[in-house]
């Protein structure tokens, strides 16, 4: 029997350890790669509108598609699914492999340049788009219930820390090594996951409705959120918090015009999230999370938004890591709580299309998050934009403590039963 107090309970699963080491290389390879492109755009540019536009030009099929890719999911067997999501994304990563080689830039003009950028993310959209509902529901296969708290753990936790250490590492790796290699390393990552997937078994399919209509389907995924109070409410606040709290997306100004680090402190400040990450991946599998799970998640989203508004006017360079330390770590434990809520109160038949609206609500906020905040820096100036965000985060916790009371007393020890 499985101890639910096991802070191992899910790596005692073989396929789980596969499936966390595939998600690390693949957030790893894209939060890289993302960052790669943010630097090389606002090389080009100099305009944190045109920082803004990546997210933007992201979100449109991403969230265009995600209940469709919801519907496909509960319809389909996810391991096929997510060898091929995973497939589409080694294309495009070796797409802008091409596109940032000295051979590209000798022969097309900048303006070209950052169009095919732009185009090759609003393609990754579409593929992302997959991502959160297959993941979402690999997870409730692999392991049994009594570990979902467990596995939403170290899953969340892989999670965040992968997507921290990426953009450190493109930091880094900028500085050495160059933009056009720097991606060479994300296509090695996300050839590597789509080599580990082969390891794993093929799912079986528990949705009863094969075959169902697809605006049904789509109708019957909406409805489950949005009468799931637990569910709705959580995604909603951590959406807002995504939305407005998207000062690393500034980081780039911050590297070169505010704190005048250059690409190496632009490195080590994408590193000080990823610290804060790790502790949590330490200590939230030790850590219950079921227990004041409503209480655990505005604390942290309040603390998440005092964050983001110390870096915002911060001058010192020493005073932004701390914050962006703190923005980690109060972020990853934000997310394991989520995703704990998500598993429990889903059931299995509808994990896509629940996933697919909470990634509606916040994989795709992260991208209108960028853009938003390089629209306020554009209208409001740098700082200004990122203590708005901060405010507004704060904000939101405030009105969800008012608005609804219930949920901070929500707790999560009888559904793991």
């Amino acid at each position: 029997m499985i101890n639910e107090h096991d802070p191992y309970a899910a790596l005692r699963f073989r396929e789980f350890n596969i499936f966390l080491l595939i998600r690390f290389l693949l957030v790893f390879g894209w939060s890289m790669q993302f960052i790669i492109i943010e630097w090389e755009v606002y090389n080009i540019t100099k305009d944190p509108l045109a920082l803004g536009l990546i997210g933007l030009v992201e979100i449109i099929p991403a969230i265009s598609m995600a209940l469709f890719a919801g519907h496909i999911v509960d319809q389909k067997e996810k391991k096929k699914l997510f060898v091929y999501a995973i497939f589409a994304f080694l294309i495009v990563s070796f797409a802008f492999f091409v596109v940032t080689s000295k051979y590209c830039y000798s022969n097309f003009s900048s303006n070209k340049i950052l169009y095919a950028i732009y185009f090759l993310v609003f393609i990754g959209g579409f593929i992302r788009a997959f991502f959160g509902p297959i993941i979402f529901s690999l997870v409730a296969l692999i392991v049994p219930k009594k570990s979902y708290p467990n596995a939403a753990s170290w899953s969340s936790s892989t999670w965040q820390l992968a997507a921290v250490i990426g953009p450190a590492v493109a930091g880094f790796s900028i500085a050495y090594n160059g933009v056009h290699i720097s991606m060479l390393y994300v296509l090695v990552s996300v050839f590597i996951s789509l080599i580990l997937t082969f390891l794993l078994k093929k799912k079986p399919i528990l949705n009863p409705k094969i075959g169902e209509p697809i605006l049904d389907s789509l109708k019957q995924g909406l409805s489950f959120v949005f009468r799931t109070k637990a569910i709705f409410v959580s995604i909603s606040l951590d959406m807002v918090a995504v939305l407005f709290g998207g000062a690393i997306a500034l980081l780039p100004i911050y590297a070169q015009d505010i704190l005048h680090v250059g690409s190496e402190g632009f490195g080590i400040l994408r590193a000080a999230p990823a610290v804060g990450a790790l502790i949590v991946m330490f200590t939230s599998a030790y850590i219950p999370v079921t227990k004041n799970a409503g209480k655990k998640l505005l604390i942290a989203i309040l603390c998440f938004g005092v964050s983001i508004i110390v870096f915002g006017v911060s001058s010192m360079f020493y005073l932004s890591l701390l914050a962006l330390f703190i923005y980690g770590l109060t972020d990853g434990i934000s997310m394991i709580i989520r995703q704990t809520i998500l598993q429990l109160k889903t059931p299995d038949e509808v994990r896509g299309r629940v996933a697919s609206v909470n990634s509606i609500f916040i994989g795709s906020s992260n991208e209108l998050g960028a853009f938003e905040s390089g629209l306020t820096a554009r209208l409001m100036g740098t700082v200004p934009a990122v203590v708005f965000g901060g405010l507004m985060t704060i904000f939101s916790v405030v009105f969800t403590n008012f608005k609804f009371p219930q949920f901070r007393e929500l707790d999560l020890t009888d559904d793991i039963k």
